[in-house]
């Protein structure tokens, strides 16, 4: 049996040798209440797994029921934060260390096949999540955080195409293990995780998965909308905010008084150089568009405008297919993008400018690259240092982050 772990919530494979080789096992992420969550994956009928934290037997029982399109079973178990040491059917699993020194944050991993958008999801060089993966797992982080998008398989491979030929689609289990749990094995053994929810986790998408296996809140059926959360971890606040929903280009009247509600409630609970952990970008340049004209997610903006307290320091989201940082002075929280993690390298073509203007303020100074990869944040005094991580394993790029001040520079090799 193989263990993988991710963040806050552990929960272990339990099932009898022939479906060793085709489930994952189990992984830690957090629950929207900051506790570990651990769970693991188990056929129809089989037992949950024993499940230890500091000597003592956590309560374990399934979140769901098997049906036609998720033939499996999640298991599930609440462990305490600061629990030193848990076990899974006797196997080690890992657990937050007192000092959170090193993050690894990715997103927008899985393989893209939608219509005409087709990725080669056969192939490692056309699809390389799985060497994002195990190259953050080499980093050895004591955190990772997902900002979102790991379901993308949603039409039939072309006839014909042997990039993408055999593939899965449709929201099930085979795409959910073949997009994100076989590739993200490495690391979600490596650390717990923060599972941020993105638009392709919507219910008309990959939504029912996500709400059956990944979904941070008590089991419950998909919806548009799920309730923010914080989190402290170590010295580091994070507010955790569900825009999956919140549409890009349009203003949808409804929307804005339910995502504005949920800002005030969470922002309220930011503590210095807190953390807003949102799939879509609340202040950077949209894809493949520059000024006149640049615009992000206008229905966040709408929602959380006077409402952005002097504690928050950072928004950090995916969504966009590059890797970003948007600085517009002490008036506004640091913008960065993460979304370099495995779908198409389809990003912005042209890097941010001092003064170009979103919602109204016009950005100091910007930086932005094209390229898989991922980003490793290590602790420095007050702030943090960032290297993006590319295929080679080579660091292509140094960033200093600082209250809402953040610098980025290319390295050269």
């Amino acid at each position: 049996m193989r263990l993988y772990v991710a963040a806050a919530m552990l929960v272990l494979l339990c099932s009898p040798p022939a479906f060793a080789a085709d489930l994952p096992g189990a992984w830690v992420e957090f629950r929207s209440d900051g506790a570990l969550d651990v769970r693991a994956i188990v056929p129809p009928g089989a037992n949950c797994p024993a499940i230890i934290a500091d000597g003592a037997a956590l309560a374990v029982a399934p979140r769901d029921a098997p049906d036609s399109a998720y033939p499996v079973q999640v298991c599930a178990a609440r462990a305490p934060m600061g629990a030193r040491q848990i076990s899974v059917a006797g196997l080690p699993a890992p657990t937050l260390p007192k000092a959170i020194r090193r993050i690894v944050i990715l997103g927008d991993s899985g393989c893209r096949l939608k219509g005409k958008a087709v990725q080669a999801c056969n192939d490692p060089a056309g699809w390389p999540f799985a060497t994002v993966a195990r190259l953050a797992a080499s980093r050895h982080p004591d955190l990772v955080i997902h900002v979102g998008d790991y379901h993308y398989r949603e039409s039939a491979c072309p006839d014909g195409d042997t990039g993408c030929v055999g593939s899965p689609f449709g929201d099930n289990w085979p795409v959910w293990k073949a997009d994100f749990f076989d590739p993200a094995a490495p690391l979600l053994a490596a650390a717990p995780w923060v599972m941020v929810r993105g638009n392709h986790e919507l219910c008309n998408r990959g939504g029912h998965g996500w709400f059956r296996l990944l979904d941070p809140h008590p089991p419950a059926a998909c919806t548009a909308t799920t309730e923010p959360y914080a989190l402290t971890i170590d010295r580091q606040n994070m507010l955790v905010f569900d825009s999956a929903d919140a549409d890009d280009e349009t203003v949808d009247p409804a929307k804005v008084p339910v995502f504005r509600e949920q800002f005030q409630t969470l922002l309220m609970q930011a503590k210095p150089s807190a953390w807003l952990l949102t799939h879509r970008p609340v202040w950077a340049i949209a894809q493949g568009r520059v000024p006149p004209g640049a615009i992000t997610n206008i229905t966040e903006q709408a929602a959380i405008r006077g409402l952005v307290p002097a504690a928050l320091d950072m928004v950090i989201s995916g969504h966009i297919h590059d890797f970003g940082v948007y600085e517009y002075g002490p008036g506004r929280p640091l913008q960065l993008v993460t979304g370099e993690g495995g779908d198409t390298d389809d990003a912005t073509t042209q890097p941010p400018h001092a003064g170009w203007e979103v919602d109204g303020q016009q950005l100091r100074k910007g930086y932005a690259m094209q390229g898989y990869g991922f980003l490793v944040l290590d602790r420095a005094g007050a702030g943090w240092v960032g290297h993006v991580v590319g295929l080679d394993n080579n660091l292509v790029a140094r960033c200093e982050f600082r209250g809402r001040a953040g610098s980025c520079k290319p390295l050269k090799h």
